[in-house]
This record gives C-alpha cells, structure tokens and sequence, in this order.
C-alpha cells in the first residue's frame, strides 16, 4: 500500500519546535509510522473540527490534521495543543 506524504503547517512546525526532544521523536514516530500509512487511524473531529482527524500525543496534548485523499498527503495543523485550550 503506497504511503500518504506527511506535511506540517507552519502552525505545526512552531508547536513542534517548543516540544521537548523525547516529544519531538515520539511525533515524529507516530507521523511516518502510523499516519503515513493509515492516517484515518485516528478520531474524526466534528463541530467546529469538522474535516480534521485528532490523534493522542500526551495526556493534554493532541496532533490535529487533515487528509487529501486526492494527493495522498496528511496535513498537520496542530502538535501540542488539545483543541485550543
């Protein structure tokens, strides 16, 4: 099964850069393992979410993003926030 391509908004690149190192390795492992190859593997958003998926990082923390079936691509719109709080 062809992979999807992972792509981090700029939104997402800065939430990144403020995670701690064993975090930063824990996302990137959970983005070109697991949501790479099943992104629909996480929690469909509804509400004001709607079209985003959310997959846990932490206890507080969540990766929201988005799927283009069409390019095959995973877009990361947040990696450290639990929905805006």
């Amino acid at each position: 099964m062809k992979r999807y391509q992972v792509r981090l908004t700029k939104e997402a690149l800065k939430d990144y850069e403020k995670l701690t190192p064993k975090l930063q390795k824990k996302l990137r492992d959970i983005l070109f393992r697991t949501l790479s190859s099943d992104p629909a593997c996480g929690k469909r958003l509804v509400g004001e979410l709607s079209g985003f998926w959310s997959f846990r990082l932490t206890y507080k923390d969540r990766i929201v993003y988005s799927i283009d079936e069409k390019s095959r691509t995973v877009f990361v719109h947040r990696t450290e926030t639990h929905y805006g709080e």
